[in-house]
Formats: structure tokens, sequence, C-alpha cells
């Protein structure tokens, strides 16, 4: 209800297909369903005009309790794309856990244990259970692998310092007891892009639980083809909490198939404590869900009906699975992804994808690109964008790649390819929350930004961590045209309004107006014949415009007509890709017309502001 939708299905799963889903979760006795978070609030307003709390309240509501409810935050960031103030912070964990939430898988972008400190603190005097999530990574490649004359060398470039090796077993051990030693309840090992390999695994996981004292967590994707085989790996090193997808929510750049991690399990005689007759109902009415998110189904292909309980295996494959199991007992590597990607093949999973495994990109930063980008019409950019996230990465510090961070970087190697598409220099579009990022505000990188190009980026090479004291609170403004209500009604939506501004504000003011439109008697309808239709003459354009870089929603304009502009000087605020651009006057000039208003979905290349 999460992790699966929003890898593989752009995190466009409604309420309505919750509900359906329900009755089966309640029977099923996971120890935890994970149900919100991540790209969920977002995404539940933006495009399905629904209530992220009203999720949360009907899920908690119709489970009671019998399975605990957990959720993804991004510590000081939360749900959103900025660093927020105490305030902030801990009114929405007292509201999260007041509406049924039990567990916060809580993760900093940069693995900064001081961005998630005071999360763990409140979460757990509020009664909550902090689960303190470490985010896997790895080094870039040695750019000799990845040069040899063709793209990645004329994209690195020669010549350039190796990093030290930063992202060790000590690394993430380290990382690990910080959460233990704030009083985080359990720990997670993120692998958010699936680049954790079964001998990484086989290596890290017994020093993970002889550093910690509370349960271990391992969350992983398919998406490179390791997730399958290193969630076996993990079993076999004795992890206590596993992170799963049903069936037709598994696979591919999502965790993998909880039946298939069943299979196993009976092989090894580890108890899966759940009923999976119940995870067989569940799985045959995402079957129909899954049909109505077609339009946002990377894969199209669905794997083949399988029933664990029911059908028997055929000899040559139930021989697979006992192939992987030796395989991962001997720590060979090889041997054991063979098997395990036979196994995936069988029954038609897909298969592992080169780009994202090159690129180094979470399952879910591809699925929402990929949508972005469709939206956008600008399909073309996607692989030259993909190619382009590690060079951003190891511009931005090597951070790992998870949300915000995930969408940041995302986002600005999409706006760099536009920017060679059209022959600009690099980092010509940049978002402020890159520039931000690049400046310090989301805390310290696991490698330090060169001084130079935080000077390209931000104007000074000086690194700037973020002020709390400069967040302004958003206004509540009262709607007069809809009878005098405040935009938000309680502090839920206030709430929404801290966190997602941009979202809220908008999915707000249209609730108010339908409650409004609600209370209204019926007017009559005029007839067409009195009705007359005025088109208003649109006057050409025939000055200089200023173009949108990318499509996306207008936020801002800070000029208006008349006004003389200086090049370098800001000009509009847009939201492309969840992010916020400032577009910059290319040149000095008069503004004519502002061809935009705030609110305005925008396409790339749309005009707008002319000039005279």
């Amino acid at each position: 209800m999460r992790d699966g939708q929003q890898s593989l299905f752009a995190t466009r799963m409604s309420q309505e297909s919750i509900d359906a889903l329900l009755p089966f979760y309640e029977q099923a006795g996971f120890y935890a369903i994970e149900v919100w978070g991540g790209a969920v609030p977002d995404s539940v307003m933006r495009y399905l005009d629904e209530s992220p709390w009203h999720r949360l309240q009907s899920i908690s509501a119709k489970m009671q309790g019998k399975s605990l409810l957990t959720a993804l935050s991004r510590g000081r960031n939360l749900f959103g794309y900025v660093p927020y103030p105490t305030p902030v912070i801990e009114g929405f964990y007292k509201n999260a856990i007041a509406d049924g939430l039990n567990v916060m898988r809580i993760f900093d972008a940069l693995n900064d244990l001081d961005n998630v400190r005071e999360s763990v603190e409140i979460i757990n005097r509020l009664g909550g259970i902090p689960d303190g999530a470490v985010c896997y990574t790895v080094d870039p490649k040695d750019e000799e692998k990845q040069s040899g004359g063709g793209f990645f060398s004329k994209l690195m470039g020669k010549g350039k310092k190796h990093h030290d090796k930063i992202f060790t077993d000590e690394y993430f051990i380290d990382k690990a007891r910080g959460y233990e030693q704030m009083g985080a309840k359990i720990i997670t090992i993120k692998d958010m892009a699936g680049l954790i390999n079964p001998a990484r695994v086989a290596s890290l996981m017994p020093k993970l639980k002889a550093a910690v004292n509370v349960p271990v967590d391992f969350h992983t994707h398919c998406t490179p083809g390791y997730g399958l085989a290193s969630s076996l790996m993990a079993i076999i090193h004795g992890v206590d909490i596993l992170d799963t997808n049903i069936w037709y929510f598994g696979g591919g750049s999502a965790a993998p198939a909880l039946e298939l991690i069943y299979i196993f399990a009976q092989k090894l005689g580890v108890e899966v404590e759940v009923d999976m007759n119940a995870v067989g109902k569940i799985r045959s009415t995402l079957k129909e869900v899954r049909k109505g998110l077609k339009d946002f189904d990377l894969q199209k292909s669905f794997p083949i009906d399988f029933d664990p309980l029911v059908d028997k295996l055929p000899a040559d494959v139930d021989a697979l699975f006992d192939k992987a199991i030796d395989a991962a007992k001997a720590n060979d590597e090889d041997t054991l992804l063979d098997a395990c990607h036979a196994i995936e093949a069988y029954f038609n999973f897909p298969k592992p994808n080169e780009i994202v495994k090159n690129a180094e990109v979470p399952g879910g930063m591809y699925s929402n690109m990929v949508a972005q980008l469709k939206q956008l019409h600008a399909e073309d950019v996607l692989e030259d964008a993909m190619r382009l996230i590690p060079k951003v990465r190891r511009d931005a510090g090597l951070v790992p790649l998870v949300t915000p961070t995930s969408q940041i970087v995302g986002s600005q190697a999409v706006s760099l390819a536009l920017d060679r598409q059209k022959g600009k220099p690099d980092y010509t579009t940049k978002s402020n929350q890159f520039i931000s990022l690049v400046r310090g505000e989301y805390g310290h990188t696991p490698v330090a930004i060169d001084p130079e190009f935080r000077k390209l980026i931000t104007g000074s090479s000086e690194e700037v961590p973020y002020n709390v004291n400069s967040y302004v609170y958003p206004e509540n403004p009262v709607l007069a045209e809809y009878g005098g209500v405040k935009l938000a009604l309680d502090d839920e939506e206030y709430l929404l309004l801290e966190l997602l501004p941009n979202v809220a504000k908008p999915f707000l003011t249209k609730r108010r107006a339908a409650e409004y439109e609600a209370t209204k008697p019926a007017e009559p309808t005029a007839s067409a014949t009195q009705d007359e239709v005025i088109e208003e003459a649109v006057e050409p354009i025939t000055g200089p415009t200023l173009d949108a870089p990318m499509g996306g929603t207008v936020i801002e304009v800070y000029v208006n007509p008349g006004d003389v502009i200086n090049k370098g000087d800001s000009l509009l605020m847009y939201e492309a890709m969840k992010m916020q651009n400032e577009i910059e006057a290319e040149f000095a000039g008069t503004v004519k017309r502002i061809l935009v208003s705030p609110g305005q979905v925008i396409g790339t290349g749309e005009p707008l502001i002319e000039f005279e």
C-alpha cells in the first residue's frame, strides 16, 4: 500500500482500492503493514484529490491494531523537500500517532544522524516506535571501468581524483549503532535502489546483528536484479524482519514477492508469520487493482498466476530454489543470481534493469521520472537523464539516492539533459532544492562538495547550514468567496500546508469550493439561446519571450507589465517534477505581457513572459 505502488505505479492507488484490500489485510496477520509516507501524502492530493490523513485514519479504523501500521518519514524533511522546525515535526508526529500510526521509519537522505535525532526522541516520547533506517548506497564505479573512450569517459572527464571508499561495512554499522544509541527500537538497512548484492549482505548482516541489540529489518528492491537473492541471503544470515510486496505489486522495481520468499522459507524451515490464505485473497484483489493502474504500469506484463499453497512447481523450477539456497550458503554469488533470475523469468517477473543498475537509482525514482516525463511530453530525454545521474550525484557530494535527494538529483539530471539538448552549459537550469543541497542546507554530504562547484551553483564557496528560524509558516487565509471559511479547517489540514504548500493549497481550495457549492441552492440552468459565448481576441506574440525550460506548474510571477529587468533577474518560479525552479532573465529588457498565472500548468517550451 506504500512501497509497491510507489515503486511500480507512481503512487496512484486510490482510496477505493485501499478499501477493497483492507478486509483481507485485517485477516493476514502481518507483523507490520507500510501504509503511508514516502510519496503517498503528496500524490494522493496532487493526483487523486484525496486526503492523506483520511487514508491513514481509514486504514487504522479497519485494522484495529491487528498489525502494526508503519510509515516512512525523512527525518527533519518529513514528507516535504525542506527541513522543518521542531513545532512542525512534533505536530506531524503527534497527529500521525493519534490517527493510528505505530512505527515511523525515519531516515535521512544524507545519513546525517543529526537530522534524525529529534524525530527519534519525539516518537519515543509520544509512544510510537522509531525505526532507524540507514540508507544503503555504493561508491561510484572506478572511472576507468566506466570510460574507455565512450559515453562515460566524456561524461566524467579524465584525470579526476578517485574518492576513497566511503560506503564500507563499518560506515553502515556506525550509522546503525548511532540510531540505537539515540533510541531507535528497530534498525533497517534501507536499500532503496536495490544495489546491495548477496555477497555484501553476507558480509554486512552478521556484523550488523552483532553490533545492535534491537531487531534488524532488511528492505531492498529487485530493479538491478539483486533483490530476491539478497533477501534469501539476509534470511540465511539471521535478519529479523523482511520487507516484501505481494505478487502483482512485487518484483521489478519493487521489493521481492512474498510468495517467492515463502517458498524459500519453507525449504529453510523458517516460519513466515502471516496467514497465506489471506495473502491469496489480497493477491486476487491486487490483480484487479493493477489492471486499473495500467496507465502507470511500467512493465505491462503480469507475472503468471500462482498460489504457493495450491500450485505444484515443475521439478526443474523447484530445483532452482534448492540450487539458490545451496549457492547462498556457499556464498557463491554468481550461481545464486543465475538461479534467482531463472526463477523470476519462469514466473514472468521483469528482467534486471541495466539502465537503472548502471545509473544506481531507486526503483521509485525511476518509475516517477518516467511518469512525470510522460506528462511533460519529454520522454526522449529519459535515457540521457539516467546516464547523467552519476555525474550529478558525484558533483553533489555522493549523496545516497532516496527521497528527497533522489528527486532533487533526478530532476537536476533531467534539467542537465535538457540544457545539453539546447546547447546550453551544464547547470544552466537549477532547481531551488538542488541549490539548497549544494549550499549545505540539507546537512553534511558523505563527501565534501568541491568549493568551486558550490560557488558555481550557489554563488558562494562557503557551506551554509539550514536555519530553521528562517522557515516561514504558511498563511491560512479566510476565503471570502467560499463563505468566509479558512483554507485549512483544522490542525491536520494546516500541517498539509506546512509540509507540502504547493500541493496542499490547490487541494484544500478545491475542497472548500466543493463544500461551499454543496450548501448553495441549485440555480436554474440558462438555455443555450440565452447564453452568448464571447471569445476574447488573443493578441499575437510579436516580441521576444521567456519560455519554460521544462513543463510544470506556475507558482509565482515576480514581475509585472512595464517592469524594466536586467539579465540574471529572477522572473518567475514554477514547479516541475516536484522541484521548485526559478527562471532568470537571459537579457535586459522591458516586460510587455505576462502570459501565465499562478497555478497554471505549462508545457515544455511554452512562452511565459513577452518582452517589448
